[in-house]
């Protein structure tokens, strides 16, 4: 079983996760002949990616060697996929032919859970109510110098 690719070469894949990850390699398996992907470029964290957000900066670029037994792992840059929770991979070309074909894409990194803040609902006074704000009877004292 294989992805393929419909008109053209181009490949992408949006890939949510539950936590936050430290992406640490990426492999990447297709077949022996012009179908397998020459390049892949990783963005992290932007949901619904598509064909025209890919025209944008890719956080890592790889230049891809033939591996139908998926025996080659692609290091990241840990420091710039330490903390994940969306990750877009982008295959633009492959070795000639039209289409593309990926059999396997495996990930290895570290999961941990995701520390979502929750929405927090607050009222804010855009002027103070003198009511709500009760202090003791302070009797005003004027002083005159003559």
């Amino acid at each position: 079983q294989f992805v393929e690719s419909d008109d053209d070469e181009e490949l992408l894949f949006n890939i949510p996760f539950t936590g936050n990850v430290k992406l640490k390699g990426v492999i990447v398996m297709g077949e022996d002949d012009g179908t397998h992907p020459a390049e892949m470029r990783l963005f992290k964290n932007i949901p619904h990616m598509s064909f025209d957000d890919a025209a944008r900066e890719p956080d890592q670029t790889f230049s891809l060697n033939q591996d139908p037994r998926g025996e080659l792992e692609y290091p990241t840059k840990i420091a710039r996929f330490s903390n994940v929770y969306h990750l877009s991979i982008h295959f633009p070309k492959n070795f000639g032919a039209e289409t593309t074909k990926i059999f396997y894409i495996g990930l290895k990194g570290e999961w941990t859970e995701a520390h979502r803040h929750e929405v927090t609902i607050c009222n804010y006074e855009a002027s103070a109510n003198p009511a709500d704000h009760k202090l003791e009877q302070i009797t005003p004292q004027t002083h005159f110098i003559s």
